[in-house]
């Protein structure tokens, strides 16, 4: 009886092997760095190699956005502390999850990752070169861990869709990938169809990146993020022909000389990593009142002397982290309204964001991500 009990538990072992591996595949897909990476699929388990990767994984998973990830970095809870107390206060466990220091840093732990058992790692492109630099990518394959590069940062206005894409073959969540897709480009498609039918006169934009962030002037952004969503939203980046990169430095001489028609500075709550600082901090449920003195504070600063947007008040803040999500389409839409206010008087960025988490992510929406110096908009 011991022996027939012992042959039905292993045949039963044998049906869930032969079961798991009917439902598994192995695929190969193309990264944004164009390499070809051979993972199994549906991918169960995942280390994000930034938590701000939380912010496409939820948009797949909405319901359970934390239950393929076994470790993440350790940067949401200081780069966007308000939405991971908002994680932390309905997903409590995510408290317990194993975190890693950065690749750039020199600081992840390949044991510790081994330890994980992960079906894949998830990457930035910006930390490539010293993921290589490092031999990460060899050592991972070495223990069966693929890595796959996805792009929401160095150009996120061609790299969001493909990488998108990406994460739903490896989610085996394709069809929702292509509708939260389809919702980005109906989105940014009500911006520009506007622009092209009425050509208006495109006003000169200075982006500040990270504002009051330091007690430096001035981090900008060359023809990509934001800088490109600014052209996609009927502006002309001041800083394109300056900065050769996606980003860079434009001296205070350089916006005063521009004589920029609008500002828009990247804030959040930096608390976590420069206390006190002059940075605004806006982001979600963000005091508004309390970043639009923060930053009516910024326009006092020695570059800013004498320029057009702080005489007209046409100075605004906006979200940093729009820098690195899928939800760039949002700050196309608010930019747009504030350099042609009378143009999209009726698009409402604030109801799109809505929508946005509505539709796609696990948290409530909380307004707080956009503030400005004109008070009639």
């Amino acid at each position: 009886m011991k022996l027939i009990n012992m042959l039905a538990a292993a045949a039963a072992g044998f049906c869930v092997l032969i079961s798991s591996a009917a439902f598994a595949d192995t695929i190969k897909v193309t990264d944004v760095a164009g390499r070809e990476v051979e993972v199994d699929v549906p991918v169960k388990h995942v280390i994000l190699g930034e938590g701000r990767q939380i912010y496409f994984v939820g948009a797949l998973d909405k319901d359970e956005p934390f239950k393929r990830v076994v470790g993440w970095r350790d940067d949401l809870a200081k780069a966007d502390p308000e939405s991971y107390a908002a994680y932390l206060a309905k997903y409590p466990d995510i408290a317990k999850l194993p975190t890693f220091g950065g690749m750039k840093e020199g600081t992840f732990d390949i044991e510790q990752a081994v330890a994980l058992k992960p079906d894949v790692m998830l990457l930035n492109i910006d930390a490539k070169t010293a993921t290589e630099e490092a031999g990460y990518i060899e050592k991972l394959e070495k223990v069966g861990i693929p890595l796959v590069y996805v792009d929401f940062r160095e150009k996120p206005m061609e790299n969001t869709e493909p990488s998108m894409r990406i994460i739903g073959k490896l989610f085996g969540k394709e069809e929702k990938a292509e509708e939260f897709i389809q919702f980005r480009a109906d989105s940014i498609v009500k911006v520009t169809v506007t622009l092209a039918k009425a050509d208006p006169k495109k006003p000169l934009v200075f982006v500040e990146r990270a504002g009051g962030y330091s007690e430096d002037c001035c981090m900008s952004f060359g023809n990509e993020n934001f800088g490109r969503m600014v052209e996609f939203a009927g502006g002309v980046n001041m800083a394109k022909d300056i900065i050769p990169g996606t980003f860079g430095t434009v001296n205070p001489e350089q916006v005063i000389a521009s004589n920029p028609d609008q500002i828009i500075i990247t804030g959040g709550n930096w608390e976590g990593y420069v206390p006190g600082g002059a940075w605004v901090g806006v982001g979600y449920g963000a005091d508004e009142k309390e970043a639009q003195l923060k930053l009516e504070a910024l326009t006092k600063r020695p570059a800013f002397t004498g320029v057009k947007a702080v005489k007209d008040g046409n100075v605004h803040a906006i979200w940093h982290q729009f820098y690195n999500n899928p939800y760039q389409f949002v700050a196309i839409q608010q930019m747009a309204k504030w350099l042609h206010p009378d143009l999209f008087k009726d698009l409402d960025p604030e109801a799109t964001f809505k929508e946005l988490h509505e539709r796609f992510l696990p948290l409530p929406y909380k307004s707080g991500y956009f503030v400005s110096l004109n008070v009639s908009q």
